[in-house]
């Protein structure tokens, strides 16, 4: 059996110019991180020619144009496997909140893929951008760069999105101490709202604004990607308020052109925060529910807790969580050279 486990992601900073809409006009920069909440692909051969697929639903097909699931089916002729394999895929959080779970799940499928057929890896570049392709090329979905990439790599990264589509991945210096002082005062809690349709309501509508050169998005692109230029300067000097008040200058700026991204009770929990010490916060991903990131400038546990006491109070569940420092990985391979 080959298993492979690829990291949920963070956005921390520039998020939205890593569509090809802007990016292809502007050049697009965003700051992501990986955590330690994972979707987990495993594949096993079936000597009978069918594909059996398990996720929320459950599939068995003979052939991969029966398949419903478009990821399922699009990254299996990519790799070039028309049948006998079963398929599963499990996930330590609910889809359609904020944090890439669908460029992970992708990620983590082509990478089992990969192994299965050819029996080794392939780069995380490699993977990243046959994921791109799959979701953006290939189904035509108003989605950006940053899921695919963050959930490949790993880490906190600044990635810098040229013209023509390279991106260049750079690691933050201090990253030690980085990781240690965010896990201290970043938050993350989940709203119990699932954004079912919103998510891809809410991209569609920036990308074709963008398209057509609507300039108050724009503008307002613009100014997210210079908060993630400033949030990248930030890390490197371990300014890390400085950086909560950039999350609160971000959620500014991404509730003015997408309104959709908040509703009355996102902002009650985003007052509640503020007024508990937090610097600033916003929803993760388009927005709309799902998970909410805050800064907090806490420096024992004590106030640790009365933080996060605070806002379970009011409705919210606290997700602890760690950065991952690994990126997809296959788990199977990893076992096989111990």
């Amino acid at each position: 059996m080959i298993l492979s486990r690829a990291p949920a992601r963070l956005p921390l900073g520039g998020g939205g110019t890593d569509l090809p809409s802007y990016y292809e006009k502007y050049e697009g920069f965003f700051i992501s991180g990986a955590i330690d909440k994972y979707n987990i692909v495993a594949a096993n051969k079936l000597f009978n020619g069918q594909i059996k697929l398990s996720y929320a639903e459950r599939e068995v097909v003979h052939s991969v144009d029966e398949i419903k699931h478009n990821l399922f089916k699009e990254a299996l002729k990519l790799i070039g496997i028309s049948s006998g394999i079963e398929i599963h895929s499990i996930a330590d959080l609910p889809s359609g909140t904020g944090l890439g779970s669908s460029g992970a799940f992708l990620v983590a499928l082509l990478n089992t893929l990969y192994f299965y057929k050819y029996g080794k890896s392939t780069s995380k570049r490699d993977l990243a951008q046959k994921a791109c392709h799959i979701e953006i090329d290939v189904l035509g979905e108003h989605e950006g760069v940053q899921d695919k990439f963050s959930c490949s790599y790993g880490c906190i990264n600044a990635y810098t999105v040229h013209k023509n589509g390279f991106i260049d991945v750079k690691p933050l210096t201090n990253e030690d101490l980085l990781y240690t002082e965010l896990e201290k005062k970043l938050f993350l809690f989940f709203t119990g709202q699932v954004r079912k349709g919103i998510s891809s309501t809410m991209l569609k509508e920036q990308d074709e604004k963008t398209k057509h050169n609507d300039q108050d998005m724009i503008q307002s692109l613009h100014k997210i990607k210079e908060i993630g230029l400033k949030t990248q300067e930030a890390f490197e000097h371990l300014e890390l308020d400085r950086f909560g008040h950039l999350l609160d200058e971000h959620w500014k700026v991404k509730k003015h052109y997408s309104p959709q991204s908040t509703n009355p009770q996102v902002d009650e929990w985003y007052d509640i925060a503020i007024a508990n010490g937090a610097l600033g916060g916003k929803i993760m991903g388009s927005g709309g529910g799902g998970f909410f990131l805050f800064y907090h400038p806490c420096d024992t546990p004590t106030e640790q807790w009365h933080f996060v006491d605070s806002m379970t109070k009011n409705g919210l569940i606290h997700v602890p969580f760690s950065f991952d420092l690994d990126g997809v990985t296959s788990l199977s391979w990893e076992q096989n050279h111990d």
